[in-house]
Formats: structure tokens, C-alpha cells, sequence
């Protein structure tokens, strides 16, 4: 069994219903279990700055899945709560990013393991810190550390 680290998002369609109905997917994956889930967090768009505020989360998985049949998992996840990607960084129903999958390096043209661009998302480090600890990034180095370096902070916790 591997442990898989997964990235949620939502700021369209009520966004808590979104992430709470993931996590009931999460948990319902075949060959998968879910171990954790963090708080929820609001943070400002990353993308274009005329859409919502987002809720993001951070669920642990236990899972016999390899990384790119979970990432297929993910994405019918996303499909299935209405998911559609007509703009970069755009606002959406649902985003699941499969972050880390146990101490993997992967350069895949459908998969970069670590995901690019976690360790300067505060939205992505302060919920992964809440149920992974002190995580080691692979190549990248403990989540805390990356945290205290993030430029911006714009998470707050709030449920």
C-alpha cells in the first residue's frame, strides 16, 4: 500500500457541498482508504482575480492504486461533480490534485509528482502540515519549512 496526498479545491456551485462530496468519494475509491482529512481553508484565487475566494482541503489516502489510476480516479471525480476546464487558474466546481505519492519523483506528461508549485501554495502547505505533520517534500524539504518561505499568504483556516 502507498500513501497518496490530495489537494482539493472548490469556488463554484457551494463549494463546502463540493469538497464534503469529495471526501465521501475519496473514501468510497476502490483499492483505497481514506486515513485523513485536514480543516477546510478559504484563500484568494491564485488564477484571474474576477471569480470567488476558494475552500481547499488536503485528504490522506492509503491506496493500491499506481499514480496515474489514481489520477484517473481523481479526474472522474472531478467530471462526476460537474468539473470543466475552459480556463487556466479558472474557477471551478472541483480540483483534485494528486500532491505527493509516497516519496515518488515523477516527470509523466500527464503526472509531475511532486506537484509543481505546492511548495509556494500556502493553501496547499498549511493543510497538508495539519495531518501530515512535518512532511518531507521530496527535493524540496520539510512542508514547515517551505511554509515560512511562502510569498503569499492569503489561507485561513475556518472550519
Amino acid at each position: 500500500m502507498s500513501r497518496a496526498w490530495i489537494g482539493l479545491g472548490s469556488n463554484l456551485e457551494q463549494p463546502r457541498r463540493q469538497l464534503e462530496q469529495a471526501f465521501e468519494a475519496l473514501a468510497g475509491l476502490a483499492e483505497s482508504e481514506l486515513l485523513a482529512r485536514s480543516s477546510l481553508y478559504r484563500s484568494a484565487p491564485m488564477g484571474p482575480a474576477d471569480q470567488p475566494d476558494y475552500l481547499n482541503a488536503v485528504a490522506l489516502l492509503q491506496t493500491r492504486l499506481e499514480p496515474l489510476a489514481l489520477l484517473d480516479q481523481l479526474q472522474a471525480i472531478e467530471n462526476d461533480q460537474g468539473r470543466r476546464r475552459e480556463r487556466r487558474w479558472g474557477p471551478r466546481t472541483l480540483d483534485l490534485d494528486l500532491l505527493l505519492y509516497d516519496d515518488l519523483v515523477m516527470d509523466h506528461p500527464r503526472l509531475r509528482l511532486p506537484h509543481p508549485g505546492m511548495a509556494e501554495r500556502d493553501f496547499v502547505l498549511l493543510p497538508l502540515l495539519e495531518i501530515a505533520g512535518d512532511l518531507e517534500i521530496p527535493g524540496q524539504g520539510k512542508a514547515s519549512r517551505l511554509l515560512a518561505k511562502c510569498q503569499s499568504r492569503t489561507a485561513e483556516k475556518i472550519a
